[in-house]
Protein backbone atom coordinates (compact mmCIF):
# COMPACT_ATOMS: atom_id res chain seq x y z
CA UNK A 1 0.00 0.00 0.00
CA UNK A 2 3.05 2.29 -0.04
CA UNK A 3 3.78 2.21 -3.16
CA UNK A 4 0.45 2.91 -4.53
CA UNK A 5 0.35 6.20 -2.27
CA UNK A 6 3.53 7.03 -3.49
CA UNK A 7 2.73 6.39 -7.57
CA UNK A 8 -0.72 8.27 -6.14
CA UNK A 9 1.47 11.21 -5.16
CA UNK A 10 3.31 11.40 -8.30
CA UNK A 11 0.56 11.49 -10.67
CA UNK A 12 -1.20 13.89 -8.32
CA UNK A 13 2.23 16.18 -8.95
CA UNK A 14 2.42 15.16 -12.41
CA UNK A 15 -1.39 16.09 -13.32
CA UNK A 16 -1.88 12.43 -14.50
CA UNK A 17 -5.83 12.78 -12.89
CA UNK A 18 -7.06 9.51 -14.43
CA UNK A 19 -4.00 7.36 -13.34
CA UNK A 20 -4.36 9.09 -10.04
CA UNK A 21 -8.39 7.88 -9.98
CA UNK A 22 -7.22 3.98 -10.87
CA UNK A 23 -4.63 3.95 -7.88
CA UNK A 24 -7.33 5.98 -5.64
CA UNK A 25 -10.13 2.88 -6.97
CA UNK A 26 -7.49 0.22 -6.64
CA UNK A 27 -6.67 0.95 -2.80
CA UNK A 28 -10.32 1.40 -2.45
CA UNK A 29 -11.02 -1.94 -3.42
CA UNK A 30 -7.64 -3.22 -1.24
CA UNK A 31 -9.30 -1.73 1.91
CA UNK A 32 -12.95 -3.43 1.19
CA UNK A 33 -10.88 -7.07 0.59
CA UNK A 34 -9.12 -6.35 4.06
CA UNK A 35 -12.11 -5.35 5.63
CA UNK A 36 -14.29 -8.59 4.03
CA UNK A 37 -11.00 -10.45 5.25
CA UNK A 38 -11.88 -9.00 8.56
CA UNK A 39 -15.19 -9.98 8.90
CA UNK A 40 -14.65 -13.38 7.65
CA UNK A 41 -12.61 -13.94 10.81
CA UNK A 42 -15.62 -13.28 12.85
CA UNK A 43 -17.95 -15.25 10.54
CA UNK A 44 -15.62 -18.13 10.92
CA UNK A 45 -15.60 -18.03 15.25
CA UNK A 46 -19.07 -17.29 14.96
CA UNK A 47 -19.62 -20.76 13.19
CA UNK A 48 -17.19 -22.82 14.92
CA UNK A 49 -19.38 -21.96 18.01
CA UNK A 50 -22.43 -22.69 16.44
CA UNK A 51 -21.46 -25.75 15.24
CA UNK A 52 -20.23 -26.78 18.91
CA UNK A 53 -23.08 -25.60 20.65
CA UNK A 54 -25.47 -27.57 18.12
CA UNK A 55 -23.35 -30.74 18.50
CA UNK A 56 -23.07 -30.89 21.82
CA UNK A 57 -26.58 -29.41 22.77
CA UNK A 58 -25.12 -27.11 25.06
CA UNK A 59 -23.92 -23.33 25.84
CA UNK A 60 -21.17 -22.34 27.72
CA UNK A 61 -20.19 -18.96 28.65
CA UNK A 62 -17.13 -18.99 26.87
CA UNK A 63 -19.18 -19.98 23.90
CA UNK A 64 -21.62 -17.46 24.14
CA UNK A 65 -18.95 -14.74 24.92
CA UNK A 66 -17.52 -15.58 21.49
CA UNK A 67 -20.76 -15.73 19.56
CA UNK A 68 -21.37 -12.68 20.82
CA UNK A 69 -18.08 -10.95 20.52
CA UNK A 70 -18.01 -11.99 16.55
CA UNK A 71 -21.61 -10.48 16.50
CA UNK A 72 -20.63 -7.14 17.60
CA UNK A 73 -17.06 -7.31 15.36
CA UNK A 74 -18.97 -8.09 12.40
CA UNK A 75 -21.51 -4.82 13.15
CA UNK A 76 -18.51 -2.73 13.92
CA UNK A 77 -16.64 -3.86 10.50
CA UNK A 78 -19.66 -4.30 7.98
CA UNK A 79 -20.75 -0.48 8.56
CA UNK A 80 -18.87 1.48 5.87
CA UNK A 81 -17.82 4.61 7.20
CA UNK A 82 -20.34 7.03 5.83
CA UNK A 83 -23.19 5.00 8.64
CA UNK A 84 -25.68 4.50 5.97
CA UNK A 85 -24.54 1.46 3.96
CA UNK A 86 -22.87 -1.62 4.39
CA UNK A 87 -19.90 -3.68 3.05
CA UNK A 88 -22.36 -7.00 2.70
CA UNK A 89 -25.97 -6.26 2.71
CA UNK A 90 -28.67 -8.27 4.97
CA UNK A 91 -29.61 -10.04 2.19
CA UNK A 92 -26.12 -11.23 0.88
CA UNK A 93 -24.99 -13.56 4.14
CA UNK A 94 -25.06 -16.92 2.17
CA UNK A 95 -22.03 -17.16 0.27
CA UNK A 96 -19.58 -15.59 2.31
CA UNK A 97 -21.72 -18.26 5.30
CA UNK A 98 -21.14 -21.14 3.21
CA UNK A 99 -17.25 -19.68 2.26
CA UNK A 100 -16.24 -20.36 5.96
CA UNK A 101 -18.43 -23.09 6.93
CA UNK A 102 -16.35 -25.98 6.04
CA UNK A 103 -13.28 -24.35 7.22
CA UNK A 104 -15.24 -23.89 10.51
CA UNK A 105 -16.41 -27.71 10.66
CA UNK A 106 -12.03 -28.31 10.48
CA UNK A 107 -11.62 -25.93 13.28
CA UNK A 108 -14.72 -27.24 15.70
CA UNK A 109 -13.37 -30.75 14.98
CA UNK A 110 -10.47 -29.79 17.18
CA UNK A 111 -13.20 -28.58 20.07
CA UNK A 112 -16.33 -30.65 19.75
CA UNK A 113 -17.00 -33.31 22.25
CA UNK A 114 -13.07 -32.81 23.18
CA UNK A 115 -11.55 -33.55 19.63
CA UNK A 116 -13.17 -36.96 19.34
CA UNK A 117 -14.28 -36.32 16.22
CA UNK A 118 -12.53 -36.16 12.78
CA UNK A 119 -13.60 -33.51 10.63
CA UNK A 120 -15.42 -35.68 8.48
CA UNK A 121 -17.53 -37.04 11.45
CA UNK A 122 -18.21 -33.85 12.76
CA UNK A 123 -19.18 -32.71 8.69
CA UNK A 124 -21.67 -35.62 9.30
CA UNK A 125 -23.69 -34.75 12.01
CA UNK A 126 -23.48 -30.66 11.14
CA UNK A 127 -26.54 -29.34 9.91
CA UNK A 128 -25.63 -27.07 7.95
CA UNK A 129 -28.72 -25.45 6.80
CA UNK A 130 -29.53 -24.71 10.38
CA UNK A 131 -26.01 -23.43 11.10
CA UNK A 132 -26.17 -20.71 8.45
CA UNK A 133 -30.17 -19.90 9.65
CA UNK A 134 -29.32 -19.12 12.97
CA UNK A 135 -25.83 -17.15 12.12
CA UNK A 136 -28.19 -15.55 9.81
CA UNK A 137 -30.33 -14.67 12.36
CA UNK A 138 -27.47 -13.39 14.70
CA UNK A 139 -26.11 -11.25 11.57
CA UNK A 140 -29.71 -9.89 11.06
CA UNK A 141 -29.49 -8.43 14.58
CA UNK A 142 -26.65 -6.58 13.39
CA UNK A 143 -28.83 -4.72 11.11
CA UNK A 144 -31.74 -4.10 13.61
CA UNK A 145 -30.49 -3.29 16.86
CA UNK A 146 -27.67 0.07 17.68
CA UNK A 147 -25.05 -1.05 19.52
CA UNK A 148 -26.43 -0.34 22.63
CA UNK A 149 -29.00 -2.67 22.45
CA UNK A 150 -27.49 -5.05 19.96
CA UNK A 151 -25.82 -6.97 23.78
CA UNK A 152 -29.53 -7.38 24.90
CA UNK A 153 -30.79 -8.93 21.46
CA UNK A 154 -27.91 -10.95 21.26
CA UNK A 155 -28.15 -12.38 25.23
CA UNK A 156 -32.01 -13.11 23.85
CA UNK A 157 -31.10 -14.97 20.90
CA UNK A 158 -28.51 -16.78 22.40
CA UNK A 159 -30.91 -17.88 25.32
CA UNK A 160 -32.89 -19.66 22.50
CA UNK A 161 -29.81 -21.65 21.27
CA UNK A 162 -29.78 -25.49 22.47
CA UNK A 163 -28.78 -25.25 26.48
CA UNK A 164 -29.11 -21.64 26.02
CA UNK A 165 -31.83 -21.16 28.70
CA UNK A 166 -29.73 -23.19 31.76
CA UNK A 167 -27.35 -20.72 29.98
CA UNK A 168 -29.59 -17.75 30.65
CA UNK A 169 -30.40 -18.80 34.25
CA UNK A 170 -26.74 -19.18 35.35
CA UNK A 171 -25.47 -16.18 33.66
Amino acid sequence: MVQELIDLRNCILESRYDDALAIVDELEGMSKQATLRNIGSFLLILLIHLIKNQVEQRLTNSWAASIANSVRGIKKLNLKDNKTSYYINVDEWEPFLEDELEAAIREASREVLEGKLSRVQLSQRVDRGQIILIANKFLYLTYSYSRQELEDAIDEYLSRLPGGEDWNLES
